[in-house]
């Protein structure tokens, strides 16, 4: 399984409600893309303080490299894309992707 882990620096100005919106966006993804498996994430809720600025991350689960493939330019992700972009701090520089593969080190 590949583990798509993201963290987003969401703008301090946005509208209420906003986050929340988006986020059941995201959530929803699951329900409309082949080879999700796992969606998980929130608020940074941390006593490290070491969030360098992203306030929210989450992690969706895909049953293999293909499905995440599958997944990034599929429609329905890229609207969401579209639509939360705008709601970053500095747009694509206010997201962190990461993907991993549990236990895989090289």
């Amino acid at each position: 399984m590949v583990q798509h882990l993201v963290l987003f620096r969401f703008r301090s100005n946005l509208a209420l409600g906003a986050v929340e919106k988006i986020w059941e966006e995201l959530r929803g993804l699951q329900d409309v893309v082949p080879g999700i498996v796992g969606f998980q994430g929130g608020a940074y809720r941390s006593p490290e303080e070491l969030a360098r600025g992203f306030s929210h991350g989450l992690i969706i689960t895909f049953i293999d490299a293909a499905a995440r493939d599958a997944y990034l330019p599929h429609p329905a992700h890229q609207a969401v894309v579209t639509q939360l972009l705008p709601m970053l701090e500095g747009g694509i520089d206010g997201v962190l992707a990461f993907d991993f593969i549990d236990g895989v080190l090289a």
